[in-house]
């Protein structure tokens, strides 16, 4: 396929931006050196427009094809920033800010991406305008969401837009994806457990919070096992406890309790927060204390849409010869906040054996990037046919 070959050929350029975004990596908005790289080089490669400071630290470029009959424009999204983690790798490009690591492999999408735009900027061999979207604070801070509320969608008359992210476990270059919910919905939750506190010898005379976490902990269990159709996907964990005491002879006036819910429906996305407040409340009544709930909804189910996610994985076949069906995952993904805007696909390629994201030895595979950009010329060049 004469694009692989193309990319085959840039390779050791595109795998030098990535190990440089590697060694320089930044953290939710803050991508300022990597947003300010990325507006440089599309305005190196000739786009036709580079806009800076969508959701604040976003980057856009517009590359128009030789011809515009169709009048089609599509999105193509990578996300910029790395996570808080210190990383292990002892690679000679290793991160050098301590406490923040491309753990997830957005340093390999932004190269990847650049790549695709070089090329697309180069050839132009095809009808319509890609508009290209470099996407800060995909872990946690909602990027994806605020570049959609800067207008990002209606400005630039994106039609489709479509999403990639590397799968460690996968091998190098393969492709899966799957139509309809893929991602979870990401929610939040703190409860405090209020009770009385007083000496550990005497528990008759307190109201003991900490008993009362823990059948919180468990009672918040039966959500899945007795709330849930078993056929539906939720996941609810508690994933930190911590009490106002520290002393071995001290019964804790007060429990904080923190964690996360995972669903792949607004209904059981709504049952979920529904019956959390109440398992909560009404156990600590039980014992006589009480509960304050705060349920916060993060990101929601990304959602496939299903001819995209067809043409999609047809556009995997030409690069890879075959496309896999996908798992559900239950982690989370704010591309999801454009695939609410527009019709498209996220599709997952191979990273090849090795860390799994998120590990302080994780690394990106930089042999998977001819497929990636590959496939990111693809969905430009098939979906909008030179006239």
């Amino acid at each position: 396929m004469p694009v692989k070959n193309r990319f085959a050929e840039l390779l050791p350029e595109i795998t030098a931006w990535r190990r440089d975004l590697h060694e320089n990596p930044e953290i939710l908005f803050e991508t300022h050196r990597t947003s300010a790289l990325v507006a440089d080089k599309l305005r190196e490669f000739g786009c036709d427009e580079v806009v800076t400071g969508i959701g604040r630290t976003g980057v856009v470029g517009v590359i128009k094809g030789k011809s515009d009959t169709s009048g089609k424009v599509i999105g193509l999204r990578a996300d910029m920033d790395a996570l808080p983690i210190h990383e292990q790798t002892g690679l000679d490009y290793a991160s050098k800010t301590p406490g923040a690591m491309h753990a997830c492999g957005h340093d390999g999408h932004t190269a990847m991406l650049l790549g695709a735009a070089k090329y697309l900027a180069e050839t132009r061999n095809f009808d319509g305008s890609v508009v290209v979207i470099f996407q800060p604070a995909e872990e946690g801070g909602g990027g994806g969401r605020e570049m959609c509320e800067d207008g990002m969608m209606d400005r630039w008359n994106i039609q489709e837009v479509y999403g990639m992210h590397n799968w460690p476990g996968r091998p190098v270059g393969s492709f899966a994806i799957r139509p309809g919910a893929f991602f979870a919905a990401t929610d939040q939750f703190d409860i405090t457990i209020e009770g009385k506190g007083g000496h550990a010898a005497k528990p008759h005379e307190t109201v003991d919070s900490t008993l009362v976490a823990a059948h919180v902990v468990t009672a918040l269990q039966s959500i899945a096992s007795r709330n849930a159709d078993p056929v539906d996907q939720i996941v609810v964990s508690v994933t930190s406890i911590e009490s106002s005491s520290k002393a071995f002879n001290v019964i804790a006036q007060r429990v904080q309790l923190k964690g996360t819910v995972r669903t792949m429906s607004k209904e059981m996305r709504d049952l979920a927060e529904t019956r959390l407040k109440a398992i909560c409340e009404g156990t600590a009544g039980a014992f006589g204390a009480r509960a304050d709930v705060t349920y916060h909804r993060g990101y929601p189910c990304m959602v496939n849409h299903d001819d995209q996610t067809a043409f999609a994985a047809d556009v995997a076949r030409s690069v890879a010869g075959n496309c896999e069906d996908a798992p559900l995952v239950m982690g989370g993904e704010d591309f999801a906040f454009m695939l609410e805007e527009r019709p498209g696909a996220y599709i997952l390629v191979g990273n090849g054996d090795g860390a799994s994201v998120h590990h302080p030895e994780y690394n990106f595979n930089d042999d998977a990037i001819p497929a990636g950009c590959s496939w990111w010329a693809g969905i430009v060049e098939q979906r909008m046919p030179a006239a």
